[in-house]
């Protein structure tokens, strides 16, 4: 039986391993989770403010309705998460190198964050937004992105022809990077 923690504040604690935990609209505040296992967790209506995610293990553990705000959450497999429920939304975060593969996360809001070498592939993006976002090198690949608003996202490099774009927005000057994978010379 999982321990449940209801409307607490946990902050600037170190997390090593937490099995089975239940949280549910907990704030968790500049908390060090590097290279911890939160597996089988569930996280309901939470923030992470100022935390250090980077290498946590999130296997099989749901996040519903969680807002991650000044972390850094560098190379976290999200695609590990249960897959009933992820809701999440991130701000000022660097999420650098982690992979939210095969996540149906539509709506999703990705603001003024890092995302360099992130995994998308066979992602649910629809109606998302990646606003004032470094997509440096981020993976794209059968993901559905219609309706995704681009116009203030930059350095991405999307395959118009591997994936699903439909009235997806894009600024003028990321059309580079749309038509990178068509081998012409713009000038």
């Amino acid at each position: 039986m999982a321990n449940i923690h209801e409307d607490i504040t946990f902050s600037n604690n170190i997390y090593t391993d937490i099995y089975k935990e239940d949280f549910d609209n907990c704030i968790f505040s500049g908390c060090d989770f590097s290279n911890a296992k939160a597996t089988f967790c569930s996280f309901t209506d939470c923030e992470f403010i100022d935390c250090n995610i980077a290498m946590t293990d999130f296997s099989q553990s749901t996040f519903n309705n969680i807002q991650f705000k000044n972390c850094k959450v560098l190379g976290v497999k999200f695609n590990y998460c249960h897959d009933f429920i992820f809701e999440v939304g991130f701000d000022n975060c660097i999420l650098d190198y982690s992979s939210f593969e095969k996540r149906k996360m539509p709506k999703t809001t990705f603001k003024n964050s890092s995302l360099k070498g992130v995994d998308f592939g066979d992602t649910d993006l629809k109606q998302s937004g990646f606003i004032n976002c470094n997509l440096d090198e981020a993976i794209f690949y059968n993901t559905k992105l219609q309706e995704v608003n681009f116009t203030s996202a930059h350095n991405y490099r999307i395959d118009l022809t591997q994936n699903q774009t439909k009235k997806a927005r894009f600024s003028r000057d990321g059309l580079e990077g749309l038509l990178s994978h068509f081998d012409i010379i713009i000038e």
